[in-house]
């Protein structure tokens, strides 16, 4: 549903319609606001996330239907 609003990455319009989950950067890139706020919203539990050992991930499901309330 959201993968019009992927990211644009070095120019390229990126959209993965198979995709579990996000990166930071991409819901970033998707919301635009900056690395603190990105946090902040994962912090304060707003959507399902996943620490990694290498970093974290959005549950896109989660992010996609918080998101829709916001539109």
């Amino acid at each position: 549903m959201f993968e019009d609003r992927i990211a644009e990455l070095n120019g390229v319009s990126k959209t993965a319609p198979n995709k579990k989950s996000y990166t930071v950067a991409e819901i970033r890139q998707i919301l635009g606001i900056s690395r603190p706020t990105a946090y902040k919203l994962i912090n304060q539990n707003v959507f399902q996330s996943v620490r990694l050992n290498s970093g974290i991930r959005i549950v896109k499901s989660s992010f996609d239907a918080w998101l829709e309330t916001r539109e």
